[in-house]
């Protein structure tokens, strides 16, 4: 950037300095031609006033014998087409010249008859003719000197070019240290893709540019960033979501081959004993419809949980006194005995107005109570609101049963997580139960988990939305 720029601009300052050399040799060359003007002119007006015009060549030899640059100056008059008068060597001119008919222009600069060369001074003429004046001055060491132009002309060329070439440079460095930025900003970032460029820059017009490039560089890059990172987390959360739907049916062809096989088996124990007796067919029957109840109860359950998984953000919530759902199950338990001898009890304030789906929650709430009566070992049950703030009302459903290790309480809401598979088979429990609970919180937009109370049994503590915010009343 630098060499060019100097290149340029000595070619311009050059230029310009030879033709300021050429103008000022011009100009002294005029003023030698005015001169010599000038001397033709006062001849004739000598001629013109009536006085001799002896006396002013006299001037003039007298005027110029002091010069060195007119020390050869040739003047000749002419009178009637004769030389009358003649300073220095007298110049020869032909009538034609002498008449005016012919023009003398081209010889304002010529070579005489020895060869010399000259200044040669345009005739002047009287107003009625008779006289002629003609001027030459030969173009000797002298004159040749005097319309030299000054070397003045030569040093302020090269202190300008110097001047112009320092200023290039700092001017150049100034501002190539932002092309350089942007250059080495521009390498890193084509070979590494999580270069970050943070450099500073001068407050001018073309670093105010380069941070504006940078910043532009900068949120691309970030955006870029966040599209793989966003990309990454949904490719994970397909990825996810496929190996959970792979483990979710071969843990349902698992648990539909049990009640299957167990049916199939009874079916073909009275099959093949015709004479079998009515109560032994009766007994092997009940067993039947009891694993034909638990397959319809898992087939239930997987339906609720891909419904939840699949379609969670969709669900239809309507404005629900929660208060009005519990106390609905709770009449429902108590009236069909369905836990047992577990009892089930609540305390949840009127108004307790959440954004839920009516049935879901229901759900939820009773796989709790069950799940409680058919593995906690307890005697009773309730679901209890613990606190609020401005968009959630926080719960807790607890039972007074034995809890659970402390290694089984992370994995308690996985599909098909048994903690005594007998003793899981034989309570008719489908494992998914608490899947389905947890889904259901978390299509609400709330929070559950699990843990074990420090008086004994196993506790849910969870989260549902308010319908609106605010406190409650």
């Amino acid at each position: 950037m630098f060499l060019p720029l100097v290149l340029t601009l000595w070619v311009v300052i050059i230029g310009m300095g030879f033709l300021q050399f050429h103008n000022e040799a011009q100009l002294r060359e005029e003023k030698i031609r005015e001169q010599l003007d000038l001397i033709n002119s006062r001849v004739i007006s000598y001629y013109v006033q009536n006085v001799n015009p002896e006396s002013f060549l006299d001037f003039v030899a007298r005027y110029y014998r002091a010069s060195e640059l007119y020390e050869k100056i040739r003047i000749s008059v002419y009178i009637d087409g004769q030389l009358k008068k003649s300073y220095g060597r007298p110049i020869t001119l032909t009538p034609e010249e002498l008449a005016g008919t012919v023009s003398v222009g081209d010889k304002k600069r010529g070579r005489d008859a020895d060869g010399n060369d000259y200044f040669y001074a345009e005739p002047k003429r009287s107003p009625d003719g008779r006289v002629v004046v003609c001027t030459i001055l030969p173009r000797d060491s002298a004159v040749k000197v005097a319309t030299a132009p000054s070397a003045r002309i030569l040093y302020i060329v090269v202190a300008v070019g110097l001047v112009v070439t320092i200023l290039s440079y700092f001017s150049t460095r100034y501002f190539g240290r932002n092309i350089i930025i942007l250059r080495t900003i521009a390498e890193r970032a084509a070979t590494d893709p999580n270069f970050i460029p943070a450099m500073d820059y001068p407050n001018d017009e073309l670093g105010d540019i380069s941070r504006q490039i940078i910043h532009m560089y900068n949120e691309r890059s970030q955006a870029m960033q966040r599209q793989k990172r966003e990309h990454s987390v949904a490719l994970h959360a397909i990825e996810e979501k496929a190996r959970s739907k792979r483990q979710l049916t071969n843990n349902i062809n698992h648990e539909l081959r049990t009640p299957i096989g167990v049916i199939k088996g009874y079916l073909d124990t009275i099959l093949d004993n015709p004479d079998m007796d009515e109560d032994s067919q009766r007994h092997f029957l009940q067993k039947a419809r009891e694993h034909v109840n638990r397959l319809v109860n898992l087939i239930a359950d997987v339906s609720v949980i891909t419904r939840l998984e699949e379609g969670g953000e969709m669900i239809s919530t309507e404005e629900l006194d929660f208060h009005d759902v519990v106390y609905t199950i709770a009449s429902d338990i108590e009236e069909s005995g369905s836990l047992g001898d577990m009892t089930f009890s609540f305390d949840v304030p009127l108004d307790c107005k959440v954004n839920g789906n009516y049935n879901l929650l229901t759900g939820m709430v009773i796989n709790l109570a069950k799940n409680a009566a058919a593995y906690s070992k307890g005697t009773m049950c309730e679901l209890n609101m613990t606190g609020q703030d401005d968009k959630f009302y926080y719960f807790i459903f607890r039972d007074n049963g034995t809890g659970v290790g402390a290694e089984h309480l992370p994995h308690l809401f996985e599909r098909f997580y048994r903690i005594d598979s007998g003793r899981s088979r034989k309570a008719g429990g489908t494992g998914l139960g608490l899947p389905i609970v947890q889904n259901t919180v978390l299509a609400h937009g709330g929070k559950i988990h699990p843990e074990n109370c420090a008086d004994g049994g196993l506790a849910f503590i969870f989260s549902l939305p308010k319908y609106k915010s605010g406190p409650l009343r």
